[in-house]
């Protein structure tokens, strides 16, 4: 099973947009700083994930949430945790 994530930064705030096949390792690597391009950033909680199935559709759900629109969906979602 694929997963699609988002992640927000505790220390400048951004997001961070992801998918993996285990979403818990994934986000322990993030902020245990494994990930050169997250590493300066952590700490990080996780505010959403989808199950997507495989790994194309994951892939096509990432895509879409880097996109202006889907942040801007993630954004709204923040908000109103």
């Amino acid at each position: 099973m694929w997963y699609v994530y988002a992640l927000r930064s505790l220390k400048d705030g951004g997001l961070y947009i992801g998918m993996s096949s285990d979403v818990e390792r994934r986000v322990m690597e993030h902020n245990r700083g494994y990930n050169r391009s997250t590493s300066s950033r952590k700490p990080f909680e996780m505010f959403y994930w989808e199950e997507c199935g495989t790994r194309e559709k994951a892939r096509e759900r990432e895509k879409f949430f880097k996109s202006g629109k889907g942040r801007e969906l993630l954004r709204l979602r923040l908000s109103h945790k």
